[in-house]
Formats: C-alpha cells, structure tokens, sequence
C-alpha cells in the first residue's frame, strides 16, 4: 500500500536541526521524496507501523508534527502530479 509521510520539525535550533535529518534518513530508507518533507511510501501494513513508531520516537510532539496519508493499494487512481519533477513508479525497476 502506499503511504504518503509528511513532516514538520522546528529547526530553530541544533536539536531540530538533528531531528529533521534523522527523520529524513529515515523516511529515505522507506520511500521515495516527491518533495522537501513529503515521501511516498510502498509498504506493507507491519512495516507502515514500525515507520511509523520510529518517526514518533524521533519527533518533539511539541514542536514538530507528522501526517501519515493512506492512500491504500489501488494509490495510481488517487495521485496525480501536475508539473516539473515528473512522478516515478513505485513498483518499476529501481536502478542505483
């Protein structure tokens, strides 16, 4: 299923500015960035949790805020994208 992962970490400070690339890191790890804190993420159920645990654990819910977007397994139908930076598939060949 795809699952869309926006955030905002407060960065005015040395400790947000750490969070903010810790978060990064990790929704790299899990997904592909479609923009600055928004990652589109093929997953399944279990791992979309332990995303998502991590991600609480990294935040300060003070300051900083996540938003978790499900947008299930039938996700083309759902998405579109109009203009620069063109869309990617998810389940094409990934080449490093």
């Amino acid at each position: 299923m795809l699952i869309l992962i926006t955030y905002d970490v407060d960065t005015t400070s040395a400790a947000g500015r750490k969070r903010l690339r810790r978060v990064a890191k990790l929704c790299v790890d899990y997904g592909q960035r479609v923009q600055n804190s928004v990652f589109e993420c093929d997953m399944d159920a279990a791992t979309a949790q332990f995303v998502k645990a991590k991600l609480r654990d990294i935040i300060d819910p003070e300051t900083d805020s996540l938003r978790f977007y499900n947008l299930g397994n039938k996700y083309q139908k759902r998405v579109e994208h109009v203009g620069a930076k063109p869309g990617y598939d998810p389940d094409g060949v990934l080449i490093v």
